[in-house]
């Protein structure tokens, strides 16, 4: 969910991303492979079984909603900037009077900074703060008196602050500077655990301060890592990308447990629909297998002709999110009872830089359509996603 909209290829035309974590081209889902994930069948005792009839490890999450209580979240997403500004009492209003009760706030945001003052060593030891959220016990607060559910979004792998300040962590060119992409934003390195920890620490310090669910964004390596993966320099080791990014998720849901905090990651659209992505390192059933909620990007303006039969997929927002639904709720179905919440990032923004014939203006017609899509595909949760946090506010939710 990028705060500025991220463009990239989809085949031969371009996409903005107006999302957390930016689309990746559509072929390169097609021509990634199925990569480490097979399919597996629950057991009674929860145990996973491939399809060679070998017994695979108990699956241990998903019995018991470390969140018992939680309402179903409709929410919205809000910068650290707009938590500090007029616009917060705003949306606050807009939860108030709407059945909206949810906020994604930023704690570790798309630069990689803390958006908080902490005087947390464990995470100063890495991380760099800034003061976006002056006072963030006093946020809880008043985000409690609004009986609002708090969501603490941290963007994981896409960090060009640490990136920066340590290119050990990151990939680095042939010349020894840190890599970075077409829109100059860095990674840093999910092969290493310390990387992780620091992520974790991020988390659990959220926790303390009272958020009830951590939202994991960006967990993948860079787009398109496969076509350059061979020219950089990074620490790796015998595991594919596939396997270690599922491994960080495992290893992130383990380190909270226990918390009585869910843990959530955004993830492609796409992935629900197209194998599993190598390149990049995203399978959407092993990332699906040890999180609570899993939150696919389903924006229709993310979407190029021809999928689900449509022409123009930003202007047939039902038929679009219907259609990513049925997908999503195909590939997890194989989880049978370990099967995470649903709950999608659905578009509220309009999504002008597709050109003129392949974009409709999104307002109230537009986010109910995508809505009622939803619910007719049996998904009850969502998150709207706009990047200047300005809301259709007479629609209904």
């Amino acid at each position: 969910m990028e705060v500025i909209f991220s463009i990239l290829l989809v085949f031969a035309g371009l996409m903005s991303g107006g999302s957390g974590d930016s689309q990746a081209s559509l072929s390169q889902w097609m021509t990634a492979g199925i990569g480490a994930g097979q399919t597996q069948q629950p057991q009674g005792d929860g145990q996973t079984s491939g399809e060679d009839g070998t017994q695979n490890e108990p699956n241990l999450f998903q019995k018991q909603d470390p969140q018992p209580d939680a309402p179903k979240v409709k929410g919205i997403y809000v910068t650290s900037h707009t938590t500090g500004v007029e616009r917060m009492n705003h949306l606050l209003t807009l939860l108030d009077n709407t059945a909206l009760n949810s906020m994604v706030i930023d704690i570790k945001d798309d630069h990689g900074y803390i958006t908080y003052p902490t005087e947390n060593e464990e995470l100063l030891e890495l991380g760099t703060t800034q003061k976006n959220i002056s006072d963030i016990d006093a946020l809880m607060t008043k985000l409690e008196e609004h009986d609002v559910y708090p969501i603490a979004r941290i963007v994981v792998f896409k960090d060009s602050v640490l990136a920066k300040n340590h290119p050990d962590m990151s990939f680095r060119n042939q010349d020894g500077s840190v890599w970075k992409n077409g829109r100059g934003e860095s990674f840093v390195n999910p092969y290493l655990k310390e990387v992780w920890d620091y992520n974790i620490a991020v988390a659990k310090e959220a926790v303390k301060h009272g958020f009830k669910e951590i939202q994991f964004d960006y967990v993948r390596f860079p787009e398109g890592f496969e076509n350059r993966a061979d020219t950089l320099t990074y620490e790796s080791n015998d595991e594919s990308r596939i396997e270690i990014i599922g491994d960080f998720v495992k290893y992130a849901r383990e380190q909270l447990e226990g918390l009585d905090v869910r843990v959530s990651v955004d993830i492609f659209g796409y992935a629900a629909s197209v194998p599993a992505a190598e390149g990049i390192g995203q399978d959407f059933v092993k990332i699906s297998k040890y999180v609570d909620v899993i939150s696919p990007m389903v924006y229709p303006s993310h979407y190029s002709t021809g999928w689900f039969d449509q022409k123009a997929p930003d202007k047939a927002p039902y038929e679009t999110i219907k259609g990513a639904m049925e997908d999503t709720h195909d590939k997890l179905e194989e989880l049978g009872i370990f099967k995470p919440i649903i709950r999608p990032w659905i578009q509220d923004f309009t999504a002008s830089w597709l050109g003129s014939g392949n974009y409709t203006k999104y307002g109230k017609a537009e986010v109910e359509a995508q809505i009622q899509a939803l619910e007719d595909t049996g998904i009850d949760e969502y998150l709207l996603w706009n990047a200047s946090n300005k809301y259709t506010e007479d629609a209904e939710f």
